[in-house]
């Protein structure tokens, strides 16, 4: 798939998670078997530009390319001017968010909240395609605002016309939140009438999904979000099941170990403290979500006030697991809140 001038090495991409991808996040995914990570949104209001929290978000020191970040705002000038910003300091691609459904955003009609005013979309899109010429700019969009309103394809035309060089979609509305299952119909309709390409994402949990998803809806990459928090090796299994129509065998219990402390390194080295510390605690409650005696574990865990003590209490947790068992199951396709030990 490409981007702009950008060819990635397959069609699997993370999707953008506030207080998830991170850069130490981006990079295990990539490593994991990613071709493209977008970064959690950075606000367009230039006055928190110098936040700490900011600065964190928009850090891409190291990262494999193609750097992508995304802005979020509801008045077109500060998000021509937070492309401008993310650009000059090193931002390959510029993703608009007009997918997030939480409140906070929604209530400052920015995210999702912006399909219902498909005028103030398109003088959005103009101004930051024209604020960045040489950074190409993607948009991730729901399917509408609601079930009476999937405006997707009408915003596919205002994105074309636009410049926009990439869309993604989640396939459920903005008054769906995350629940319900995610509907593959209107990405189906909007990859027909596209000229760009189109990113499908939502409820893609397991290989055969994404394939499924590939074939029904016939965009050219997925997006995979929630079912990779503490899993990310699930890029490396969809690509291989997409190359060989197999799947791999599950990682093996010390695998997964490994891959947790390097996880926990790279979040305690990228944050210090106590932040590194409050950030590992949900990583490592999703990479055991599931596991026996996991929910002792995790309890036990938040009490912890220092690296070394996480690290010896998730050390001891999986030493005591690898004694019993060599790998980890999923027992259904719902990832890993619904794992164990066998």
């Amino acid at each position: 798939m490409q981007i702009g001038p950008h060819l990635l090495k397959n069609n699997l991409i993370v999707a953008p998670m506030a207080g998830v991808t991170d850069r130490p996040f981006r990079q295990l995914c990539k490593r994991m078997g990613a071709g493209m990570a977008v970064s959690e949104m950075v606000t367009s209001n230039s006055l928190l530009y110098g936040s700490a929290k900011t600065r964190r978000r928009a850090n891409h020191e190291g990262e494999v390319e193609p750097i992508s970040v995304q802005i979020a705002g509801s008045v077109p000038e500060m998000m021509a001017e937070a492309a401008r910003y993310n650009a000059d300091s090193g931002a390959q691609i510029i993703d608009i968010n007009m997918g997030c459904p939480a409140k906070k955003v929604c209530n400052v009609m920015a995210g999702s909240a912006l399909l219902q005013d498909e005028s103030l979309v398109g003088r959005i899109l103009e101004a930051v395609v024209q604020a960045v010429p040489s950074t190409p700019v993607t948009l991730k969009i729901r399917t509408g605002w609601d079930r009476e309103h999937r405006n997707a394809l009408a915003i596919l035309r205002i994105a074309q016309e636009s410049g926009i060089q990439a869309l993604a979609i989640h396939g459920r509305t903005r008054a769906c939140g995350y629940s319900g299952e995610a509907e593959y119909d209107t990405i189906k309709a909007v990859k027909a009438a596209a000229r760009i390409p189109v990113i499908a994402n939502g409820d893609i949990t397991t290989p055969e999904k994404a394939k499924i998803v590939l074939d029904y809806t016939g965009a050219d990459a997925v997006m995979i979000g929630r079912a990779a928090q503490g899993r990310p090796w699930l890029f490396r299994e969809i690509g291989h099941f997409l190359a060989k129509g197999e799947r791999l065998p599950p990682p093996e219990v010390a695998e997964i170990h490994q891959i947790l402390l390097e996880h926990l390194d790279d979040l305690y080295s990228f944050y210090g403290q106590p932040a590194g510390l409050r950030m590992a605690r949900k990583h490592i409650a999703w990479y055991t979500r599931g596991l026996a005696d996991s929910a002792h574990f995790r309890h036990a865990m938040n009490r912890l006030e220092s690296p070394r003590e996480q690290l010896e209490a998730v050390n001891d947790f999986f030493w005591r697991t690898r004694e019993r068992h060599n790998r980890l199951v999923y027992l259904d396709d719902s990832g890993p809140a619904h794992r164990q030990a066998a």
